[in-house]
């Protein structure tokens, strides 16, 4: 039914993919049967193929058990018929049957294309998985190889895996073409049973992370610690960072020389904004922090993880930001929910008044220590 080089043609692709042939093997055996059957049965028969690779061949067996009175004759065999095909079966014996399948040899090529196309593919997804799955929440090189209506289609690393960048993981505002070369986050390795995907993103905190990582060796070495991030991909990111060590200078190893090393940050996300703070224990005067590049006046807590800030009156929009997107982002840097009053506003609400205990508000006259820009006071 079949010649050597059918069984050559296996030996090659466990070379070439490595795919073992025993598992080709199997796989076929099991496509060949079920394709027989239905072709040819209606299904009650059992039947079981068996191929060779030493003697190039491929055999089909009816499967019976050897009964002292058959009542099914589709999977059932008397005693004195199976001693007929070899003597040594007893009673409850599986007896096995070579049968020839009439003009069969079409259905069979066609069954070994699609198990040998279905495995290659298993491969892939398989090699994928391995060879990503420590590469989750890791940043890699890319380029971009298709872009449809709404996804970005991209080629990772040397083993021309794909990636799948969806809406919701690109930048508002950057435009990609094919063949640009891109810095993208990996977001998750999925497996659905068929394919395994590769999900990329450029709007994920992770990937401005990852890239202070590579421009700042404190933050590398353990020196410096990235506490929380909370980003509007393509507009604003802010950074909480701390160190133990006294003698380190944490947000001035983060910005550099001259602005050096967060310039190649914000240049790599498109001039996206980027406030770099530093991080405290005390949750109010982190909150004063956040909130960044406004001056707060004092931050009062309310209840368990809710607080008022108070900055001036002239200094109210610019602690709120455009549509609220600095105390928004501040509030997801620190957890809490701020609500950010002007002076004017808190004096009405008598908020001003003397705590009970003095960890229960932070006196905004000291500054806070944060990298800001003049664009970013001016906005």
């Amino acid at each position: 039914m079949v010649n050597k080089d059918f069984f050559l043609a296996l030996a090659d692709l466990e070379a070439e993919k490595g795919i073992s042939e025993s598992v080709f093997i199997e796989a076929l055996q099991n496509a060949l049967a079920s394709a027989y059957k239905k072709q040819y049965e209606s299904g009650a028969s059992i039947v079981e193929v068996k191929l060779n690779p030493e003697k190039s061949t491929i055999k089909f067996y009816t499967v019976k058990t050897a009964v002292a009175e058959v009542e099914d004759k589709e999977k059932e065999i008397s005693l004195a018929e199976a001693q007929l095909i070899k003597k040594s079966y007893k009673l409850g014996d599986e007896v096995y049957e070579e049968f020839v399948p009439k003009d069969f040899g079409r259905i069979a090529a066609q069954t070994a294309k699609q198990v040998i196309l279905q495995k290659l593919h298993e491969t892939e997804r398989d090699n994928t998985l391995s060879e990503f799955s420590d590469k989750k929440d890791e940043l890699m090189s890319c380029v971009v190889r298709k872009i449809d209506a709404k996804n970005v289609y991209v080629e990772l690393g040397k083993g021309q895996i794909e990636g799948l960048m969806l809406p919701q993981d690109q930048v508002p505002g950057e435009k990609y073409e094919v063949n640009d070369r891109l810095k993208v986050y990996v977001k998750n390795i999925k497996n659905n049973g068929r394919n395994a995907q590769v999900l990329v993103s450029r709007a994920a905190a992770g990937l401005v992370k990852r890239l202070f990582e590579i421009e700042v060796p404190e933050i590398k070495s353990g020196a410096v610690v990235i506490k929380s991030i909370s980003r509007e991909a393509g507009q604003r990111t802010k950074m909480a960072i701390f160190s133990e060590d006294a003698q380190v200078d944490a947000v001035g190893a983060c910005v550099g020389n001259k602005g050096a090393r967060v310039n190649a940050v914000v240049e790599e996300l498109g001039g996206e904004k980027v406030d770099i703070i530093l991080w405290s224990e005390n949750p109010l005067e982190f909150i004063a922090k956040a909130l960044s590049p406004a001056k707060v006046v004092s931050v009062t807590q309310v209840d368990e993880k809710s607080a008022i800030a108070v900055v001036p009156d002239d200094k109210l929009s610019l602690a709120i930001g455009r549509d609220g997107q600095n105390a928004r982002l501040a509030a997801r840097l620190t957890g809490w929910k701020i609500d950010v009053k002007s002076e004017s506003a808190a004096a009405k609400m008598d908020i001003f008044r003397e705590n009970e205990e003095e960890e229960e508000e932070f006196d905004g006259d000291a500054e806070p220590e944060t990298q800001e820009s003049e664009e970013n006071e001016q906005e």
